[in-house]
């Protein structure tokens, strides 16, 4: 199956088992998922929380607890401004600011609550907590003769492209590196057994957090930076950080 097929799989599968959990339907987005809560503690368990005092997340529905607990434990949580359409193309969430961390963490909520920064003023990032479709936990394989590799922590998102290019914009400003720790938390039934289709631009797992397990998949490596050979000029000129970082 190709990615779309991947997905449209996940998000049925989700629905019909009654796994899914508000906003409905679980197609077209990061899906919420029962144990989302569950999810976010385990994580907070593992070593790369405790060691995390900046963490990048992601703004969607099943990691909210994951935010909210980041700044409740004193951490700096930066989300990117949607489709990274400004300038400063970043939200920072400062515990120390802020007073309804609840209201600070939703989606809506965080650009009223949230400093908007640019690249220049985000922090070196300790930890990526991603939002998944679906991600592979299988065994990885080598390239092709096309290049086309597969990996085990492969992720699949909605299909848009925007966290894989916040990493790459990142990398690219050494705000994060090969050796940052890159996680999501998902249900069960988002995981793949078997390997996935990863392109340059795609960034492996490094910890996937279920309800009910923790499994870090050795993905291999992380794209260095912003291949600028995979943006169309109409992306180019639809972000405007991008057109920054070209001209330097």
């Amino acid at each position: 199956m190709d990615k779309q097929e991947i997905r449209e799989r996940v998000w049925d599968d989700l629905e019909d088992s009654g796994e899914a959990r508000f906003p409905f339907p679980p197609h077209g987005r990061i899906p919420n998922f029962a144990g989302a809560d569950e999810a976010a503690d385990r994580l907070a368990d593992q070593p790369e929380w405790e060691a995390a005092t900046t963490i990048k997340a992601n703004p969607d529905a099943p990691q909210l607890p994951v935010r909210r607990r980041a700044l409740r434990e004193g951490k700096t949580v930066y989300m990117a401004v949607p489709r990274l359409r400004d300038r400063k193309c970043f939200l920072k969430l400062d515990p120390d600011v802020l007073e309804d961390y609840d209201a600070a963490t939703t989606v809506s909520g965080s650009s009223k609550h949230g400093q908007q920064v640019g690249p220049e003023a985000v922090d070196e990032i300790d930890l990526i907590v991603s939002g998944s479709v679906a991600v592979s936990v299988g065994q990885p394989t080598a390239a092709t003769d096309g290049g086309r590799r597969e990996s085990a922590g492969g992720r699949i998102g909605k299909g848009e492209g925007y966290s894989d290019l916040e990493y790459a914009i990142l990398r690219d400003l050494a705000l994060v590196d090969e050796e940052t720790p890159v996680a999501t938390t998902v249900h069960e039934r988002q995981l793949l057994e078997q390997s996935i289709p990863v392109g340059d631009h795609d960034v492996p797992m490094d910890l996937v957090v279920t309800p009910e397990r923790t499994i870090r998949p050795d993905g291999g490596e992380k794209p260095d930076g912003i291949d600028w050979n995979l943006l169309e000029e109409d992306r180019l000129e639809e972000i405007p950080v991008l057109e920054r970082l070209r001209g330097r």
